[in-house]
């Protein structure tokens, strides 16, 4: 079974930064990918970004450069650093693996960007 925790959530104002990790565990099922996504009161979960066992990246077109997915395999942690946060980045924001068990789900950390 794999056990995600992410961390790193918390108040920032417009333009700061932020760094959310996610932790996983049950190393020995076989995975293909961790992904970020976020979800705002009132809205649909929304993905955010990608990386995969081979590094390779991707990102929701509203990141506009402004994140970076990376991933620490001596500590099994992915994490999304958050640069130029803006208002419309307040969500509570997800991480999820991909495995051969199916997808599995951390609880979330909540970003809030205001002045």
């Amino acid at each position: 079974q794999v056990q995600l925790v992410e961390s790193g959530g918390g108040s920032v104002q417009p333009g700061g930064s932020l760094r959310l990790s996610c932790a996983f565990s049950g190393g020995d099922v076989p995975t293909y990918g961790v992904k970020w996504y976020r979800q705002a009161p009132g809205k649909q979960r929304e993905w955010v970004a990608t990386i995969l066992l081979d590094a390779s990246t991707d990102y929701g077109d509203f990141v506009q450069g402004r994140f970076k997915i990376s991933r620490d395999d001596a500590t099994d942690t992915v994490h999304l650093q958050m640069n130029n946060v803006k208002p419309e980045d307040t969500a509570k924001y997800y991480c999820r693996v991909d495995s051969q068990l199916g997808p599995f789900w951390g609880q979330g950390t909540q970003v809030t960007v205001s002045l």
